[in-house]
C-alpha cells in the first residue's frame, strides 16, 4: 500500500466501488450502488501514548493478554503468534475468547502440552482460551488444545464451539513431530477437555486456513491457504450428522472441492459483480496419503485454484472468503492485491463481492486482507496482512472504507520500523466490544467505544 493511500485512510473515509452491499445483504451490484450512505467511519485515528494500538477518538482498549506473561491457569505463559479467534456467550454478560497460536517448530513460545488436551508432544501449536467477566477482566486463561501445529484460523460452529485449522501439511518425523499433522481440530471453549484433541481427518489434510458452517444445513467451508503452485482449492464438507453437536464431525463425511467450469484460476476475475455456475467435485484421497489434495487429479475439467485462500466466513445465506493476493511472479495468471468471494448454495453460484487495490484502484481498502468478521452495523472488519504499517478496516455496506486500529507498537530495529499484522478480529455476543490480535508480539485487545448497530 502506498504512504499516500495509508495517509488518507489515516485521514478518515473514502469510497470505492464494488459491490459492498451485495456482500452483506446477498443483493445485487445494483442494489449496492443504491444503498443509502450511511457515513460510515469513526475519524481519524489518534497516536496512542502508551505505543500500541491507534484508536479513534471515543474508543479505549484493553490489553487482555500478551505472550510471555503467565496463563492464570498457572500451566505456563502465555504462548506467541496469537492468530485466529472467536467470542461466544458465557451467561450473564460474560464472555468466553478461543485463541489460536500459529507456532511452528521454532516458536519460542510454545502452547504448554497438557495432559488430555495434546495431539503431538512434539508440536508446539494450539489454542487458550480467556474467560472474561461481564466488566471486561480477565478471570481465567488456560490451555484448550495443544501438540498442534501452526494453527492459524478456524471457524465458529452453530453449537458454539471452536474449529482450528492447522495451516501445514508436515508429517511424523519432520520437523520433530511424531504425528502427522494439516487436520481440523474442534475445541469446546467451556469444557475444553470433552473436546480432548482429536484430528477430524475426514475434513482432509491440507494447509487449512479458515472455516464457515453453514448453520441451515450443516455444510462445512474450508479455504486452503497455499502461495506456491499448485494454489490452493475451495472446500466443502457434508458432514455425516449434519448440525449434530459437539463431536459430530468426527462421524466423518464427503469432502468436495469447488470447480468453476472453464475457469481455473479465481484469480483472473477482476470485475466486482462477475457471477459464475459452479460445480462440487468430490476429493480422490481426502487423506493426502500419498499426493497432496491439490495435486491430485479431479478428472476432466481439473479444478479452480486460487493463491493465498483465508479468511472465511457465514453470512446472510451465504459463505464469504477471501484470496489474500496473487502474483503473477510466483506462477498466478494475474495479480492482484486480494479478493473477497460470496457463494450461495441455493444457487450454487459464484460472485466477487470486492477487489482490493492498490493495481485495481488507489481508494479501494488495504492490500493482502487476511481475517476478516461481520461489524455491528452489518459491514465487514478487515485485518491487513501485508507491507508497512498495519490497519484493521471497515468497510460500510453503503461502500466506504474506514480504519478502525493501526498497530503502533514497532517491533523493528532503528531506522527500519516494522509493525506486526492483525489477526483474529471478533466482536462479543452484544456487539458492544471488538476483540483482535497482534500477531507480534502476541497480544489481545479488546477495544470498546460507540459501535454502531
Amino acid at each position: 500500500m502506498s504512504v499516500t493511500r495509508r495517509s488518507l485512510l489515516a485521514a478518515g473515509t473514502i469510497a470505492f466501488s464494488g459491490a459492498l452491499g451485495a456482500l452483506f445483504s446477498g443483493g445485487s451490484p445494483a442494489s449496492a450502488r443504491a444503498a443509502a450512505r450511511a457515513g460510515g467511519g469513526y475519524g481519524p485515528l489518534l497516536p496512542d501514548p502508551r505505543g500500541l494500538l491507534d484508536l479513534p477518538a471515543g474508543f479505549t482498549y484493553r490489553v487482555l493478554s500478551r505472550a510471555g506473561e503467565p496463563l492464570r491457569s498457572g500451566e505456563g505463559a502465555v504462548p506467541a503468534n496469537c492468530d485466529g479467534m472467536a467470542a461466544f456467550d458465557a451467561g450473564g454478560g460474560r464472555v468466553r475468547l478461543v485463541r489460536n497460536h500459529e507456532n511452528r517448530a521454532t516458536a519460542a513460545l510454545r502452547v504448554p502440552a497438557v495432559p488430555g488436551l495434546t495431539y503431538d508432544p512434539g508440536a508446539l501449536g494450539g489454542c487458550t482460551a480467556l474467560e472474561l467477566a461481564a466488566d471486561g477482566r480477565v478471570t481465567g486463561e488456560r490451555v484448550a488444545l495443544a501438540g498442534t501445529a501452526v494453527n492459524c484460523a478456524g471457524g465458529r460452529t452453530p453449537w458454539n464451539t471452536w474449529l482450528s485449522c492447522e495451516e501445514t501439511e508436515d508429517r511424523a518425523g519432520s520437523a520433530g513431530y511424531t504425528r502427522d499433522h494439516g487436520y481440523v481440530f474442534e475445541v469446546d471453549p467451556a469444557r475444553p477437555h470433552r473436546s480432548g484433541a482429536v484430528p477430524l481427518t475426514a475434513m482432509g489434510r491440507f494447509a487449512h486456513e479458515a472455516v464457515a458452517v453453514d448453520p441451515y444445513r450443516g455444510v462445512v467451508y474450508e479455504t486452503e491457504d497455499a502461495f506456491v503452485r499448485p494454489f490452493g482449492l475451495f472446500y466443502r464438507f457434508l458432514p455425516e450428522r449434519p448440525l449434530g453437536g459437539a463431536g459430530s464431525l468426527r462421524a466423518g463425511g464427503v469432502l468436495e472441492a469447488l470447480r468453476v467450469p472453464g475457469l481455473a484460476d479465481l484469480a483472473v476475475v477482476d470485475e466486482p459483480g462477475a457471477q459464475f455456475p459452479v460445480e462440487w467435485v468430490p476429493v480422490p484421497d481426502p487423506s493426502a496419503a500419498g499426493t497432496p489434495i491439490r495435486h491430485q487429479d479431479f478428472g476432466r475439467g481439473g479444478i479452480t485454484h486460487a493463491q493465498k485462500l483465508e479468511g472465511c466466513y457465514w453470512g446472510g445465506h451465504g459463505v464469504h472468503f477471501v484470496s489474500s493476493y496473487a502474483r503473477r511472479g510466483e506462477g498466478a495468471p494475474a495479480d492482484h492485491h486480494g479478493q473477497v468471494w460470496f457463494y450461495d448454495p441455493r444457487r450454487a453460484r459464484l460472485r466477487l463481492d470486492v477487489l482490493f487495490g492498490p493495481a485495481a484502484d488507489v481508494q479501494l481498502p488495504g492490500d493482502s486482507p487476511d481475517n476478516i468478521c461481520l461489524a455491528p452495523d452489518g459491514g465487514l472488519m478487515v485485518c491487513e496482512d501485508g507491507g508497512g504499517a498495519q490497519y484493521v478496516f471497515g468497510v460500510t455496506a453503503g461502500g466506504e472504507v474506514y480504519p478502525v486500529a493501526r498497530n503502533a507498537d514497532d517491533i523493528g530495529g532503528p531506522g527500519a520500523p516494522e509493525w506486526g499484522e492483525f489477526a483474529g478480529v471478533t466482536f462479543s455476543p452484544d456487539g458492544r466490544t471488538m476483540y483482535v490480535n497482534a500477531y507480534t508480539p502476541g497480544t489481545t485487545f479488546a477495544v470498546t467505544g460507540p459501535w454502531r448497530r
